[in-house]
């Protein structure tokens, strides 16, 4: 139900990928919500589309809710435009207002349960036992009160009365967020209602090849769990990365290139081969390439690519195109109808690559790798550009700089999440004499002997 007629008025309810839609109708009252995932189409901004609807009432009135996402996004802008308003809590031992943030929030080390909230005002010590009645006796306080007319209000979970919001709860999922940027911009956009920041970021070559640590293909980490590895086409060669996985990091163990017409059947042979090889794992068995991420992107390459990977997708060897947008997913099947095609979210990727990259947490790279791999991964940088007047942020090559070892990096990092096995079992497996059994492969191929 779309619309709704009631007596004195009426409610829409519209989608703002429509823009159609939005000029359509104009409105008194206007309500948007999660701002922060409207994309911008060809005829604009559609928050300032659906703004313009309401400027024939004289006493319109606007609201905009979203989670934050990052800190040049539109709702972070329209708050601080405002008189910024934040929620302070009554201390129960001081009777001072003061606004519950994490960094107020402490607990003994290796026991998250035992958290408490730190009163800012005098030190009081807060247990949890006292957060309704905080919540209760909470007031709204404006810390921008020149600003007139336009009210913004921010408030996080930590204040939450319910019981997945317990704070002894919520630093439980701290600790295992920050083991990785992508999991820990989560905590902090949904948990903290606090957008994530962003730089523009670039690296330093050199300084990426001084972190290689003694592992490789043949000397693989002990906590290896999966190898996957991404190919990128070009006219004259593929260019693939290893990438191997452990629970929660990403260890980059090789990059390899195979010169030859992609027409031609030589660096497909070879491919072919590497996904076969076998590498003894030091927990006793043996691990394989468990999943591959070829790219299609260049229409050229389109039918080459697929007839590859067709009769090897019972061995989680795919097709991908990248598409770019943060807002999309890092890896997604295709919508389109008979269409065996992974879409893989490029600028989500890159992101989160240049998240762990740039903290020097949760990627790792091998001794094999030669200064021609970084001189690539740091091949470009993420910056902010304004769009129509909208802040916007992409990713740019740097002048003279090729890609082809970050391109693959990033489809090697995205088709992890074809392997849908666990840990646990895996960890048991690797730690066998045999070496992992495969899964059958189903579609039948002459092209290249399958």
């Amino acid at each position: 139900m779309l619309a709704r007629r009631f007596p004195g008025g009426s409610l829409k309810f519209l989608a703002a990928k429509s823009p159609r839609n939005l000029r359509r109708h104009t409105t008194r009252f206007l309500a948007m919500d999660e701002i922060d995932g409207y994309e911008i189409t060809q005829e604009g901004d559609p928050i300032k589309l659906a703004e313009m609807r309401t400027l024939t009432f004289r006493d319109r009135k606007i609201l905009a809710g979203s989670t934050p996402v990052f800190d040049f996004g539109p709702i972070t802008r329209l708050y601080d435009q405002s008189d910024k308003r934040v929620f302070e809590c009554l201390c129960p031992s001081c009777a001072e207002y003061s606004e519950i943030t994490w960094a107020s929030i402490q607990w003994k080390e290796d026991d998250p349960d035992s958290a408490h909230w730190v009163c800012p005002r005098n030190g009081c010590v807060v247990e949890e036992r006292f957060k309704p009645h905080m919540v209760a006796q909470g007031r709204w306080r404006a810390t921008a009160p020149e600003v007139k007319g336009h009210a913004g209000f921010a408030v996080n979970c930590l204040v939450s009365p319910h019981h997945n919001a317990r704070w002894g709860k919520l630093a439980a999922e701290f600790l295992l967020a920050k083991r990785a940027p992508e999991t820990l911009q989560v905590f902090q956009n949904t948990i903290l209602g606090q957008p994530w920041k962003t730089e523009g970021e670039d690296f330093d070559e050199h300084e990426l090849f001084a972190r290689r640590e003694a592992f490789n293909l043949d000397n693989l980490p002990p906590e290896t769990l999966w190898i996957t590895a991404g190919v990128d086409c070009q006219d004259d060669r593929l260019e693939i990365v290893l990438m191997g996985h452990t629970e929660t990091d990403w260890l980059i163990l090789d990059h390899r290139v195979f010169w030859g017409p992609i027409d031609g059947e030589t660096i497909w042979q070879e491919l072919d081969s590497l996904l076969k090889e076998a590498w003894q794992h030091p927990n006793g068995g043996t691990i394989r390439i468990d999943a591959c991420a070829v790219d299609s992107s260049d229409g050229g390459h389109l039918e080459t690519v697929m007839g590859f990977c067709r009769p090897r997708f019972g061995r989680r060897v795919v097709p991908i195109k990248g598409v770019a947008g943060f807002s999309r997913p890092i890896f997604q099947r295709s919508g389109t109808k008979g269409q065996h095609l992974w879409i893989v979210g490029v600028d989500a990727a890159k992101s989160a690559l240049f998240a762990r990259v740039g903290r020097n947490q949760g990627i790792r790279f091998g001794d094999a790798l030669l200064p021609i791999f970084f001189e690539q991964l740091a091949s470009e940088r993420r910056v902010v550009r304004y769009v129509r007047g909208k802040p916007e942020a992409r990713f740019e090559r740097i002048k003279g700089k090729r890609a082809e070892t970050l391109d693959a990096s990033v489809y090697a990092l995205a088709v992890r999440q074809l392997i849908g096995q666990s840990v646990d079992r895996r960890a048991e497996e690797l730690a066998s004499q045999a070496a992992p059994k495969r899964p059958p492969v189903v579609i039948k191929s002459k092209w290249l002997g399958g």
